[in-house]
């Protein structure tokens, strides 16, 4: 696996956590609240196909500096 690849899923395993530290179980309810695809939804959390303005999205809803997302599980 490229380090690409691996800093990818570490970004999606990031915005899982986030996601359920703010009280979001599952992936469908969070992605239908704030209107996003589920399905895409799906691949940000596996580190797919995201963008840095899909990123930046996201740690805004997360009501979130990128300092804070990336303060955690980057080491």
């Amino acid at each position: 696996m490229s380090g690409e690849q691996e800093y990818m899923q570490l970004i999606g395993k990031r915005i899982r956590q986030v996601r359920k530290l703010r009280g979001y179980s599952s992936q469908e309810s969070f992605a239908y609240e704030h209107d996003i695809s589920r399905t895409q939804y799906g691949r940000y959390e596996r580190g797919e196909g995201l963008h840095v303005s899909s990123l930046i999205k996201l740690v805004r809803i997360f009501d979130m500096t990128l300092a804070e997302f990336f303060s955690e599980g980057f080491e």
